[in-house]
């Protein structure tokens, strides 16, 4: 049994914390590879280990100094190991790292080092070796991830290695240069170690026990969704559920190894099975809920629309002539509606319009703003009667007008379109019908 082990960066904050995964980590001999993160907050109105790099190494490229700031991030490192009690020092790290950003190294492999210096405390307390992901983490010369080479190089290296510790987030190009995931890419980093040592499972800790079914900042107290399949994961991360990095699902989806969600603070919790596909019955009709604000619905209506060949293509090039990407496209005979990014289209709406007029000479625009869409996602809607309509019912009775709807064929989701001032409403009124009429 081999399993890796992610932890986030407020599962690594402090030298408490720092405890509480070791001892996660020897209560399963099978957790044999560790990913950590950064140290990221310890209470509230604390800086991320990273934020503050960043701080640092621009005051660094500015010519401005910087040893000050450079010394609190130590400071901060130094805590961890003194809690630890352990005979390690990152003096040298450190010098080097000066250097580097004094030399310009870039602000990548500033962000890069949260990681790198906690990975190496990580490994002298646990005991296991540590392999720099600079070593093993390839990437292009273009900065793109160069898949691959890094499988090829992680796998080599972690064969001939029982225990060992990876800093998530970052990676390098063939010459060295440093390159990093997104923020969050930790789970990345996870993700392709799993892949490489042919993992049982990945579990990724963090400080909540699991997805949850709904935003617990617009749903009080939602419930944990036990078991998701990586297409509804894929479904609810797009509109903006996060706990795990979207990236994060291809390389373990590619050799079927199940990710489990969990939480450091309460590790006798189950937490979230993430799975290619599953015959067990889900708790509830759906799995999650997810939505965002803060979009606009171009409404173009011409008679006669669906017979005119190239219609729509004519209607998105306008969009894309203009770099507007779209979310979502309901149509009708003689109606199509785009729906995009309200902030990404203002400057550009009457510029838009023109070119629609222009390429497919439509009979009329109009547009409506402050909407928000949501998407109610659930392979259990596939075999239930009536999802759509209990839906509907719930945001009737709750007053709230739906301003669209789009089914997909996999019958896994439903978005509607409502309007922003409705969003938590809407929400709360979607909970309640499948999750609260069910408990």
């Amino acid at each position: 049994m081999k399993k890796v082990v992610k932890f986030g960066g407020s599962s690594l904050a402090s030298a408490e914390q720092f405890m509480k995964v070791g001892n996660i980590i020897r209560a399963d001999e099978s957790r044999r590879y560790v990913v950590p993160s950064a140290p990221g907050k310890r209470f509230s109105d604390d800086t991320k280990v990273t934020d503050m790099l960043y701080h640092c190494y621009e005051l660094a490229e500015s010519g401005q100094a910087f040893t000050k700031q450079l010394n609190q991030i130590k400071d901060r490192y130094n805590e961890i190991i003194r809690g630890l009690k352990l005979d390690f020092s990152l003096t040298e790290d450190f010098e080097t790292i000066k250097k580097h950003f004094l030399a310009k190294a870039g602000s990548m492999y500033a962000a890069s080092r949260g990681e790198y210096l906690n990975g190496k405390i990580m490994a002298k307390y646990l005991n296991y070796e540590f392999i720099d992901a600079a070593n093993v983490i390839r990437f292009h010369k273009d900065g793109s991830f160069d898949d691959e080479t890094t499988n090829k190089l992680l796998s080599e290296r972690l064969n001939v290695c029982e225990r060992a510790v990876v800093p998530g987030f970052y990676g390098a190009m063939a010459n060295g240069t440093v390159v990093t995931f997104s923020r969050g890419g930790s789970d990345v980093t996870g993700s392709l170690v799993a892949r490489a040592v042919n993992a049982n499972l990945y579990e990724n800790w963090t400080d909540v026990s699991g997805f949850l079914v709904a935003d617990p900042r617009v749903v009080k107290h939602p419930e944990v969704i036990h078991t998701i399949t990586y297409k509804e994961l894929r479904e609810l991360a797009y509109m903006g559920a996060s706990v795990l990095h979207e990236d994060a699902i291809f390389p373990v989806r590619q050799v079927g190894i199940p990710i489990n969600i969990r939480n450091t603070n309460s590790p006798e919790d189950d937490g979230t099975m993430i799975v290619e596909s599953t015959c067990r019955i889900p708790t509830y009709t759906i799995t999650g809920i997810a939505g965002k604000q803060g979009f606009v619905a171009v409404n173009i209506e011409k008679d006669m629309m669906n017979s005119e060949i190239g219609f729509g293509r004519k209607v998105l090039q306008a969009f894309e002539c203009n770099g507007i990407s779209f979310e979502h496209m309901p149509s009708g005979i003689d109606t199509m509606t785009i729906f995009v990014h309200q902030d990404e289209f203002e400057e550009k709406e009457q510029k838009v319009i023109a070119d629609i007029h222009q390429i497919a000479h439509p009979d009329s625009i109009e547009m409506e703003s402050d909407l928000a869409l949501i998407a109610v996602v659930g392979r259990g809607m596939r075999s239930t009667r009536g999802t759509a309509g209990r839906l509907f019912s719930a945001l009737a009775h709750a007053h709230i007008n739906v301003k669209m709807i789009d089914q997909g064929s996999s019958e896994l989701n439903i978005i509607i379109g409502v309007r922003n001032e409705d969003f938590k409403d809407a929400i709360n009124a979607i909970y309640n019908i499948f999750v609260v009429a069910q408990l």
